[in-house]
């Protein structure tokens, strides 16, 4: 498959400096830890290495402006054992941390691991995710895989992301301006057409500067059927990551491009949520767990570092390859709150990156802080687009009285779970409106906190529209569905076992359910079945339940298969309009709504 740039896509960003590193000044003892300090650095002495700075991140899910509450901010390890909450996040300061990256660093380029768009605030879900592509050429990104997320509005879309061209319905935003693309080439070497058996976009491509010639492989996750709705994956096969990246870094290797790096929609979970986590202790990969561990065990040792994303976590791990030598293995958490800086020693005679089985190359997450000055031309390209949404964004839809905790909650059920639960099931009680009698939501579909403070000029404790839509962005059709007690309890059950097992999807629920969630036991009897109520009646498996969720849930995503079984649907109003609907039925400036406390789950540890 071609390697090269687009035809007409602009010249990609290259970092300005020397053409290459004097050989005096490039010494053994500038070598990061992982370098060969024998072999690799008498060769340096030569001239014959270069460092290649690799700035990468991922998940940034078109948050241009700094995230609100807990979701823009980044836990940071004190030495005395404490933890620290730091602010972070935002296109201007993100830009700006990495320009300050770069300088210095003749050999620099940017990648990211997809979901750069997707779940997005209004400011960019608006408009179907152009400002973001507008930022990402603007800061400097090189090149990305997708991730999941780059699938939601459809193959047709993402195409148009790459390539350019107006929205097939909305048109264009800004009178003679027409939408160019992404300058950067998003990777998808294991999603294919089901009929033909094609790459639905590049499946790698190569970067080169000055002699140096490193390729990027990018993929998305094998499961993302099983996490995106129906319509957004039609047509499409997605493959296993690993196979797929190993068979193009056979292809890259016969084409001469031996320094390989993979951008894997993928991710681990540490066992610390703070950034600056050793997850290399006691030993490499110690203290990481997650689908990203295994994949990493079996790319091919070919591939010389993996950046990863997904699981909106941050680390930078080493983890073994198939050989037995270290290999890096990093993640900047989401949002544009981190970015990765990781040093790949580049040997000009075997053009490869230079790893031993001491140590990997370096990798390090910084935090993308907001006490930095702004990149200016990021303000302007996000006061122009808020512009344009401000007669959308800046509308009251309701009260609260504190912050409502929903992404950034530390506990399986959110209050802000809560919230939305309630929200669906008000707008589908009703006999001529779906009869439902309790409500289910998906964790994953709960994007943000709602924030107390003002975001703009609107007031402490009031919720915009543009807030609101920050918190539940797809806009999925609320769906009613019969389903037993039965069937009930199994898509319970189905939250913590199955492939939900190792990483559980706690559904967010509606007043009047509750249950016992003892974590102490495996899999599915993590349910405790007499636990489960509705309005204090056992539920009885025999009998016949109204059940209210969106789309994406009815149709078995996020491994509910229980819910494909539903029956009798129907379709009622969407998620945001249920969501804002209640927020303006039952909060006011005088009586705001108040935080849930997020009671229903009894959690057993």
């Amino acid at each position: 498959m071609p390697a090269t740039p687009q035809r007409g896509r602009a010249l990609r960003r290259l970092t300005i400096g020397a053409a290459v590193l004097a050989a005096a000044g490039l010494t053994a003892t500038a070598l990061p830890a992982g370098a060969d300090t024998g072999h690799a650095g008498h060769a340096a002495r030569a001239g014959r290495t270069v460092d290649v700075q690799l700035l990468s991140f991922n998940d940034f899910h078109g948050n241009l402006e700094p995230p609100q509450g807990s979701s823009g901010t980044v836990e940071e390890a004190q030495p005395d054992g404490t933890k620290k909450s730091i602010p972070a996040g935002g296109a201007e300061y993100l830009a700006q941390s990495l320009r300050t990256a770069r300088k210095g660093h003749p050999y620099s380029v940017t990648a990211a691991a997809g979901d750069l768009v997707g779940a997005s605030p209004l400011l960019s879900g608006l408009f179907h995710d152009e400002p973001t592509i507008e930022a990402m050429n603007g800061l400097g990104l090189d090149v990305t895989s997708v991730g999941n997320h780059e699938f939601d509005e459809g193959r047709a879309e993402l195409t148009r992301l790459q390539k350019g061209g107006c929205h097939p319905k909305d048109g264009c935003y800004e009178k003679g301006k027409t939408f160019r693309g992404a300058d950067f080439p998003y990777l998808a070497a294991n999603v294919t057409d089901e009929k033909t058996g094609t790459p639905l976009l590049k499946p790698y491509t190569v970067w080169k500067h000055k002699g140096v010639r490193i390729g990027f492989i990018g993929v998305t996750l094998e499961g993302t059927p099983n996490i995106v709705s129906a319509n957004g994956v039609k047509g499409l096969k997605f493959h296993d990551e690993v196979e797929t990246i190993n068979k193009y870094a056979k292809v890259l290797n016969k084409q001469g491009v031996k320094s390989i790096v993979a951008l894997i929609h993928e991710g681990g979970l540490p066992v610390s949520t703070s950034y600056n986590y050793h997850c290399d202790s006691p030993g490499p990969g110690d203290g990481i767990s997650g689908p990203i561990t295994d994949i990493a065990k079996h790319v091919t040792p070919a591939v010389d570092a993996l950046v990863t994303g997904h699981t909106h976590q941050a680390y930078a791990c080493t983890i073994p390859d198939p050989s037995g030598r270290p290999r890096t293995v990093t993640s900047a958490a989401s949002y544009g709150k981190l970015y990765t800086d990781t040093t790949l020693t580049y040997d000009r005679r075997t053009r490869d990156i230079v790893r031993t089985s001491v140590k990997a190359p370096g990798a390090v997450n910084h935090v993308v802080d907001r006490t930095q000055p702004k990149a200016a031309d990021m303000t302007s390209l996000i006061t122009r687009w808020n512009k344009l949404a401000a007669p959308v964004a800046a509308r009251p839809v309701g009260h609260i009285s504190a912050d409502i905790a929903g992404r950034g909650a530390a506990a399986p059920e959110s209050p802000l779970g809560d919230v939305i639960a309630d929200a669906q099931l008000e707008a589908t009680k009703a006999g001529d409106k779906g009869g439902a009698q309790l409500a289910l939501m998906n964790p994953g579909g709960v994007r943000s906190d709602l924030a107390f403070k003002a975001s703009g000029a609107e007031g402490d404790g009031v919720v915009t529209y543009g807030e609101a839509f920050t918190v539940q962005p797809f806009t999925n059709m609320m769906n009613v569905v019969d389903l037993t007690g039965a069937q009930l309890l199994t898509a319970l059950q189905q939250q913590v076992s199955g492939p939900n097992e190792a990483s559980p999807k706690i559904l967010q629920i509606s007043r009047g359910l509750t249950y016992t969630l003892d974590m102490t036991k495996s899999g599915a009897a993590r349910i405790v079945k007499d636990s489960v109520k509705l309005d204090g009646t056992a539920l009885d498996p025999a009998k016949t339940y109204r059940v209210a969720m969106n789309e994406f849930l009815a149709g078995g995503g996020d491994g509910f298969a229980a819910f494909k079984d539903g029956k009798n649907k129907y379709v009622g109003p969407s998620d945001l309009d249920a969501f804002t609907g209640y927020l303006t039925a039952h909060s006011s400036a005088d009586s705001p709504l108040t935080p849930p406390k997020a009671d229903r789950i009894t959690v057993v540890k």
